[in-house]
């Protein structure tokens, strides 16, 4: 059973309490030592629970979804009225209904700016606490410190690339390890997929804004239109799988947690160590 107050490490005390939030935490087995990463000794002793972090960003990776596919029926309605204005000469893109189109697609992109603001920030929180928890479970497979889980993912072109490297490190760390203390080999799948999608969905972005921005004529406002509900289609993939590498890195470390904290249990002392004390 986890820690009723932490939710991260094993409850040892009949209050449901680990050994740290009891008060009760053991020193460290003599001769054990411990090896500083790039974060040195200054990121905690303890790992933070992730649990409550990685709840909350699943659900604003939802609402990041929902406004995707808002923006998708949104700026496909646009593409339509235009598309029919390169067709056929349809004129309904200038009158009441293609403003009110062009007014929700507006207030599509507000909404999605927003939302992704706010999952960023939250995200990049969480992030960080299971760097830090990396830090304490294997510091010596670390190839970046603490601080880049926050600072890489504002680096021009290094953000492609320096938080995969941080998060790659970290899931390293927070395999439990094996009954003979060999570290599992875990799949990096679920890593793997999102930060795919999420440098896709930048890549495509990109090029998608930068036609948006130049269209000018009807069938380029058309091509521009499809483009962009294509990436946010892809955004909605990449959310999705964002929600799948939370999801288990977060169970991850806490699987490691229980493991690696949970107290050693008392062997029984051999027969012939055990004094003889005479009858009376």
């Amino acid at each position: 059973m986890l820690c009723t107050r932490c939710r991260i490490r094993t409850a040892v005390t009949d209050e449901g309490l680990c050994t740290f939030c009891s008060g009760t935490r053991p020193p460290l087995p003599e001769g054990s030592t411990a090896v500083p990463g790039p974060g040195g000794w200054g990121v905690g002793t303890w790992p933070r629970s992730p649990v409550a972090l990685s709840r909350v960003v699943t659900a604003l990776l939802g609402v990041v979804i929902a406004t995707d596919l808002f923006a998708i029926a949104t700026g496909l309605r646009v593409r339509y009225l235009w598309d029919r204005l390169a067709t056929d000469g349809g004129m309904a893109v200038y009158d009441e209904a293609g403003r009110s189109a062009e007014r929700l697609y507006l207030l599509s992109g507000n909404v999605q700016s927003l939302a992704f603001l706010v999952t960023a920030v939250v995200f990049i929180i969480w992030f960080h606490r299971t760097r830090r928890n990396a830090e304490v479970f294997d510091p010596s497979v670390q190839r970046m410190g603490p601080g880049w889980a926050v600072g890489g993912w504002f680096v021009p072109v290094a953000n492609f690339w320096f938080p995969y490297r941080v998060a790659a490190g970290t899931w390293e760390a927070s395999a439990r390890p094996r009954p003979d203390e060999g570290l599992r080999e875990i799949a990096r799948t679920p890593l793997n997929l999102w930060w795919a999608a999420w440098v896709g969905t930048l890549l495509l972005a990109r090029v998608a804004g930068r036609m948006w921005d130049r269209a000018e004529e009807p069938a380029e406002i058309v091509r521009a239109a499809g483009l962009v509900a294509a990436s946010d289609a892809l955004d909605v993939v990449a959310a999705v799988l964002a929600i799948l590498f939370v999801r288990t890195l977060t169970r991850m470390q806490a699987e490691r947690a229980a493991h690696s904290l949970a107290p050693v249990p008392e062997h029984n002392v051999p027969e012939h160590n055990v004094p003889e004390h005479n009858a009376p």
